[in-house]
């Protein structure tokens, strides 16, 4: 029997300063029209937010300036439109204002059941595996992606 897969991802980034900072600011004011955008955008189906819509105050590691994002798609077409092809892309163009570089990977993407929403843990656990072991079907990115499973 063949299953139906989604594609799950997990992006971290290390922000400059704390969300209420004027350095923040023109960041913290695109979060709702972003994650509506998100929310609205073709093949979307979840993203980690707390009540108030988004994750910029879950802490999933012990810096308080990393941020995460979580969510699923239907399909890696259906992110990489979000991603690169939406106002989305506005917020990757100035994310030298808000965000430091990162050395290590940042991204990971991985395929999931379908009902499946990932957990903090097991997005933490995707990351450290495409850093310690490099693309697999496992763990992978938009650069060096891999077809769903096909059982």
């Amino acid at each position: 029997m063949q299953h139906k897969y989604h594609i799950a991802q997990l992006n971290i980034a290390k922000a400059v300063a704390e969300m209420d900072t004027k350095t923040m600011a023109d960041f913290v004011a695109r979060l709702d029209e972003i994650n509506q955008l998100a929310d609205d955008a073709p093949g979307f189906i979840w993203r980690l937010q707390t009540e108030s819509g988004d994750s910029t105050a879950i802490r999933v590691f012990d810096d308080p300036l990393m941020l995460v994002n979580i969510s699923v798609w239907q399909n890696i077409e259906a992110l990489k439109n979000f991603v690169y092809k939406s106002f989305h892309v506005e917020l990757i163009r100035d994310r030298e204002a808000w965000f430091n570089k990162m050395a290590e990977a940042h991204q990971v993407l991985w395929w999931v059941e379908a009902g499946h929403i990932p957990g903090i843990n097991e997005a933490k656990a995707k990351l450290e595996h495409l850093r310690t072991n490099g693309v697999s079907q496992q763990a992978f990115t938009f650069g060096k992606p891999f077809d769903a499973p096909t059982s």
